[in-house]
Order: C-alpha cells, then structure tokens, then sequence
C-alpha cells in the first residue's frame, strides 16, 4: 500500500513539474502582416511649358510655274532667328509609364532670311545670272493630341519618349524678295512684297525628355521635340513697278527642333509606401 501512494505522490509531481515547463515557454507572436504592393494609380494635371524653337524650312518657292519654267536653281540658303514658344496643357496619368495629354502653343514671330542664287538662259547663248533675298516673319499656332511613356524613377528623375499628332495654323508676315539680275546686258532691281498669309496643316511631334518630382503634386519637366508644321504660305505678292504678281509664294516642309521647359501640377498624390506593423511581446 505504502508503494502505491509513492507512485501516486511521483505522477503528480512530475505532472506539476510539466505544467510548469510549458508556462515558462514564450507565446508565439501572431504572424506579421504584410504591407500590399503599390497599386497603380491614376489622375488628372495642368502643364504649362516656355520654350525656343530651331526652325528650318525645305524650300521657297513662287506658285506661277511659268516664273521657273528656264530657272536653275544652284545655291539657296534659309534660316529662322530663335522664336519664343508658350504652351499651356491638360493631361491624365493612367499608372506609373503611361500618361497622355493635349497642348495648345503658340509659337511667337521668327524672323526668316533666305538667300537663292538663280541662272537662266537669257538667250543668244548668253547665261543670265540673279539673286533673290527673302525677309519675312512666322508664327504658328499648335495643338497636339500626345502619348508618353515614362521609362523609370531613379533619384526622383524620371526619363520619358512621346509622340503627338495635330494641327498647326502657319502664318508667313511682312514677306519681300529683293532681286537683282545680270543677263549680259546689264542688271536689273526687283522687289516683290507680298501681304500676309496662312493656312492650316496637319502636324505631328517625337518628344523625349526629364521630369523631375519636386513634391508629390508638382513636377519640373525639361523637354526636346522635333516638329513637323507642314507648309506655309504668303498672301498675293506683287512687284513694286506692277510687272509681276498675283501669286504667292510657299514655304514648304517647315520643321523645328524645340526645347522647353514647364511645370506639371497633379490633382492626385500617388500612393505612399506603408511599412509593415510589428508586434513587440
């Protein structure tokens, strides 16, 4: 009997001894959630953009065929002064590579020099040889439709290529050519003027460009585009002693290398990073 109660006083020793144990040991802490990934967002901005152009043109040409019907054309030489460029936009964000907008510019004055040295049979055998000099100024008004794709963050600069398709209203003012030439017999002045002309064309843009992200509504956007404006066109010309006139002359294949830089104001704040909580026993 006295063997009995001393396996009995063991087990339930050995039994408080385990419960003890088991007290002691540390509680598992509830599993850590994760924080979910940054979702893509999207919304709407304002842009406003100044800027410079670098504009070119393929040729001038008067529209009365009958003017080069025996004209050679060997030299001619153009060029624009730098022009002032103001543009004002709206666009939307729809994740974190692709946005688009529209913009409206107007592209101020830019005065145009062009020189074209001419030969032309002036018959008997005898070459004739002449010069003109073109004056005028230009200016466009450019609307685009534009699609961009952001390539990456890095240091809160963010590199982006685009394209853009529109409308260009091209207008040609204050147009002259002064011409001289010498058939052999003597030289001859001219001065034709033309009044002011324009006309609408198809356009279309490749952008590429930095924006860097001052806060997370406000961006610093520094841009190149090369522009295709189309053509342009003076109103009717005439000579100053009535010879010739009646037409106009055509500027064509305008293009322009432009550098901005502007300003983009979100009406939306991108998702901020929340780290994860921690639970501390």
């Amino acid at each position: 009997m006295r063997s009995v109660k001393f396996f009995v006083i063991a087990g339930a020793a050995s039994l408080l001894s385990s419960m003890a144990s088991a007290a002691d040991m540390a509680i598992a802490p509830p599993p850590m959630p994760y924080a979910p990934p940054v979702a893509d967002f999207g919304g709407w901005y304002l842009r406003g953009d100044v800027g410079f152009s670098n504009q070119s043109v393929g040729s001038i040409r008067n529209t009365n065929a009958a003017l080069y019907s025996n004209l050679n054309s060997f030299q001619e030489t153009t060029g624009f002064d730098t022009g002032g460029i103001y543009q004002l936009g709206a666009g939307y964000q729809f994740n974190h590579w692709f946005r688009v907008d529209v913009t409206g510019q107007y592209r101020g004055a830019a005065n145009f020099h062009g020189l074209d040295l001419i030969s032309y049979p002036a018959g008997g055998g005898v070459t004739g040889y002449g010069a003109d000099v073109y004056n005028a100024s230009k200016s466009e008004w450019l609307f685009l439709a534009n699609a961009y794709v952001d390539l990456g963050t890095w240091w809160c600069i963010t590199p982006y290529i685009g394209a853009g398709i529109g409308t260009a209203r091209v207008q040609v003012a204050n147009f002259t050519d002064s011409g001289v030439v010498n058939n052999g017999a003597g030289a001859g002045p001219s001065l034709v003027s033309a009044a002011t002309g324009s006309q609408w064309n198809f356009a279309w843009a490749v952008h590429a460009g930095l924006a860097y992200q001052v806060t997370p509504n406000m961006a610093i956007d520094l841009s190149y585009s090369y522009v295709n404006l189309g053509n342009g066109t003076t109103g009717i010309d005439g000579a100053f002693d009535g010879s010739v006139g009646g037409h106009v002359f055509q500027f064509n294949n305008i293009t322009s290398q432009d550098v901005m830089l502007g300003v983009r104001w979100n009406f939306w704040s991108p998702p901020a990073y929340a780290p994860p909580l921690i639970t501390k026993g």
